[in-house]
């Protein structure tokens, strides 16, 4: 059994009386997923529970989850593929929030989780009620309600509408999931400015500590996303040390535009007849 003692209780149900969401409980180990609904439904919120992989996906799409926790090791197709699966282009469950449960010490597999899509993690054993703490941020982020009268972000071929959770790039809508967006659009809201990682985990996921790797894989799949070449990134760039500078100033191909024609006027020099009288 992966679940640590705790004496204290569930979190409360939520504000009002009401339900607090739909969860989606993906776990093998029939004890892990009872515990974890039990607390999960003490907390105010509906939760279907699955045990594998196909099953999780078809209860995904039936039952339309708020969120889903979802355990990294699963019988035949594992906790990843689930997740890059919901999070497949097309998919109408691809901004889905994930909550993954990994063992604990095995960072290359939290890594691996955050990389296919994950948007938080709960290392084994935990606590039922830090996982439930953890659920309500992640939904609490997906469903904060934006002023209607935001003005839309636009920089560097970039376009975001906060209210719509839109996000295009040269006129093409964007893939992203929840955190991915609120990144894109907290680094379009502070441009020029250096925001280190801890400041990124507090203003956009909204913790006052946790693992850092978590904001440096996330920026990892948004520059996959929006630069054209992620391996040399133009838009956010790292400033070593300090952290990351989202840089709004000319679109990546006008930059290359220049370049090129500041490479030919050299070529040509003030005295190389360019045919111009």
């Amino acid at each position: 059994m992966a679940i640590s003692n705790d004496t204290g209780s569930a979190p409360g149900p939520a504000p009002g009386g009401g339900v607090a969401g739909r969860i989606l409980v993906v776990d093998d180990d029939p004890t892990v997923s009872e515990v974890v609904a039990g607390y999960l439904q003490r907390a105010g919120f509906t939760v279907h529970r699955a045990a594998d992989g196909p099953a999780a996906l078809e209860a995904a799409a039936r039952h339309r989850p708020d969120l889903v926790v979802l355990d990294l090791m699963l019988p035949g197709m594992d906790g990843l593929e689930v997740c890059r699966r919901l999070r497949a282009n097309g998919n109408a469950t691809h901004t889905l929030p994930v909550v993954m449960l990994t063992a604990r010490g095995d960072e290359e597999d939290r890594i691996l989780g955050l990389e296919v899509g994950a948007d938080d993690y709960v290392t084994k054993p935990f606590s039922p009620r830090e996982l439930v703490l953890r659920v309500r941020s992640v939904l609490r982020r997906a469903s904060t309600v934006l002023p209607e009268d935001e003005p839309g972000l636009a920089a560097a071929g970039l376009s975001v509408d906060p209210a719509a959770r839109r996000a295009t790039k040269d006129g093409a809508e964007l893939a992203l999931t929840l955190r991915e967006f609120d990144l894109l659009a907290y680094f379009l809201r502070h441009a020029g400015q250096v925001c280190d990682r801890e400041r990124l985990m507090r203003d956009v996921w909204g913790w006052d500590f946790g693992d850092l790797s978590t904001v440096t894989v996330h920026v990892r799949r948004l520059r996959a996303k929006i630069e054209e070449d992620p391996a040399d990134p133009q838009l956010i760039r790292t400033v070593w040390g300090a952290g990351y500078r989202f840089e709004a100033g000319p679109h990546p191909s006008d930059r290359s535009r220049t370049a090129t024609a500041t490479a030919t006027a050299t070529a040509t020099g003030p005295g190389t007849d360019d045919g111009r009288a």
